[in-house]
């Protein structure tokens, strides 16, 4: 009997973000209609809410891959998630007109101004969360599957 081990290192890496939708999706019914934010969020959200969690999946796929040729703990493979997806999401959301970027900081939707002196302490912190989630949660979803 084949174990299929790729398509339990990929149901790993989609739990977590999986369940944070609601989470992220109750975030924004609670500006929209609580707070009466006025920019168009929706534009800029509901494309990352439906790739991130695949690509944590593919993400996973890969460090089971790469695991017998070059180990590499699972919290370090998952920090270098976000060195790529900043940048692609960055690209992907200037091509669409979202994201405006100036000498001192990006604009969002042509109204809310976020500075680089902001925006890189938060990175930071990204890759520090990505890192724990990886080292922890994702760790012990491919430890209970078996493929770690």
């Amino acid at each position: 009997m084949n174990t299929h081990p790729y398509i339990r290192a990929y149901l790993a890496g989609v739990f977590f973000p999986t369940l944070g939708l609601p989470v992220m999706l109750a975030g924004f019914l609670v500006l929209r209609f609580v707070f009466q934010v006025q920019f168009p969020i929706e534009r800029g959200l509901v494309f990352p809410l439906a790739l991130v969690p695949s690509v944590w999946g593919l993400w996973n796929m890969l460090w089971l891959a790469l695991r017998a040729s070059r180990p590499i703990p699972a919290g370090l493979h998952g920090a270098i998630l976000p060195l790529l997806l900043l940048p692609a999401g960055a690209c992907i959301a200037t091509s669409l007109g979202l994201l405006a970027l100036g000498s001192h900081g990006v604009t969002w939707f042509q109204s809310c101004y976020v500075p680089y002196a902001l925006i890189a302490p938060c990175f930071l912190a990204a890759i520090a969360g990505y890192y724990l989630v990886w080292k922890y949660v994702v760790g012990f979803l491919n430890r209970t599957l078996g493929i770690a």
